[in-house]
């Protein structure tokens, strides 16, 4: 696990938060506390994999949601015994509910805005991946789930995928953001925004 602070540091009036990376399960599924840098409340990102060590992880911070990028199975084995240890909600798109196979305790909705004390993350329904993907933004920083990675878009290779649709979200909901900020995939290594954008048109002619 490691941590990203930038503490001290605003953005849009807000604080910018201290997020926590762990690398877990078999997939090498990213798991993410958010938190504010000064009252120690947070959310978690995809309650992915190895309970126990996401609980350890959280110790010290009042952790408020599991928010979920998609419902795919390697982002949400561990929502159980975390929503359980933790008694809070587990929050998913409801367009992903088929996908999960479950209802979400709360649904999250496009351009929700999730405050927690001085800081906010701002949802964003970025589709393709799965029919109810979202990205959260809390500057300077981008979750991005499995839609947008080092490389390129996630996979589109089921029934319920669009790989169009993927390359719209990234353009038109992540290719906004400026070239300085970090998008937190849900698996493996970190990028920047500004890094992705030369290649867009060379992953539309590529088709993956």
């Amino acid at each position: 696990m490691f941590a990203t602070s930038t503490a001290g540091m605003k953005y849009g009036g807000r604080m910018a938060p201290t997020i926590h990376k762990m690398r877990l399960g078999p997939l090498d599924n990213c798991v993410y506390i958010v938190s504010s840098p000064t009252t120690n409340r947070g959310v978690i990102v995809d309650a992915a994999a190895e309970p126990d060590r996401i609980l350890a992880a959280c110790e010290g911070i009042e952790i408020t949601a599991i928010l979920t990028t998609h419902g795919h199975h390697d982002h949400i084995g561990a929502v159980d015994a975390v929503r359980a240890a933790l008694d809070i909600p587990f929050r998913l798109h409801p367009a992903d509910r088929a996908v999960a196979g479950r209802d979400p305790d709360e649904a999250l909705t496009d351009g929700e805005e999730i405050v927690i004390d001085d800081i906010a993350l701002h949802a964003v329904h970025t589709p393709g991946h799965t029919p109810g993907s979202m990205s959260f933004l809390v500057e300077p920083f981008v979750l991005t789930g499995d839609t947008l990675f080092p490389g390129g878009p996630g996979a589109t290779r089921w029934d319920y995928s669009d790989f169009g649709q993927i390359m719209d979200s990234i353009e038109d909901s992540l290719m906004t953001l400026s070239d300085p900020t970090v998008v937190h995939p849900g698996h493996g290594e970190d990028t920047t925004i500004g890094s992705e954008r030369p290649h867009l048109e060379e992953w539309r002619t590529r088709g993956w």
